[in-house]
């Protein structure tokens, strides 16, 4: 029986696999539903709603035609819902990476499980190190997943608004 008596996954009920363009739809739906459950907590409502915004199937898409590599955490017993998504992409010489936990999913190493998926992507790539704009909410994340911070500033969103952000780097042992 679970103490916290949520819905949320346990560490083993879960698996990682390689997202496939029929997922894109439920790419979006987790990465809003992360956005929506985790992002009040730092930010305030024009920044959550920015953020979350153009949020859809065809975003996805591009980025996994670009050559942006995804991978989704699904219920091991089966079930089309994703329980969050990583990412690897490339630009020029700079590999990024992020990681997006739907909220009720949140805390449960699925989010480490999917960083490790994406960094393996990079390795695979040939990649010495990871760089990020970390939201507020994912700092402490990321830093207990390796990275350090490198400074401050402002991620520009997709709708041109501004974010908070932590630049974060984690250099990628060979």
């Amino acid at each position: 029986m679970r103490d916290d008596a949520s819905d949320a996954p346990l560490r083993d009920d879960f698996v990682i696999r390689p997202a496939q363009m029929t997922d894109a739809d439920a790419i979006a739906a987790a990465h809003r539903d992360s956005i929506q459950s985790i992002g009040p907590r730092y930010y305030d409502a024009a920044v959550v709603s920015a953020w979350a915004s153009g949020l859809s199937r065809q975003l996805y898409v591009r980025a996994m035609v670009r050559g942006e590599k995804f991978f989704v955490a699904v219920p091991a017993q089966g079930g089309r819902e994703i329980l969050g998504f990583s990412s690897h992409r490339v630009d020029g010489d700079e590999h990024g990476t992020s990681v997006y936990v739907r909220g009720n999913a949140a805390r449960h190493g699925i989010g480490t499980a999917l960083m490790h998926a994406a960094e393996s992507s990079a390795r695979a790539a040939g990649a010495a190190h990871i760089d990020i704009d970390a939201s507020l909410s994912a700092v402490d994340f990321y830093r207990a997943n390796g990275f350090v911070e490198t400074g401050r500033g402002e991620h520009r969103l997709p709708s041109g608004d501004a974010m908070a952000c932590v630049f974060m780097r984690k250099t990628l042992a060979r």
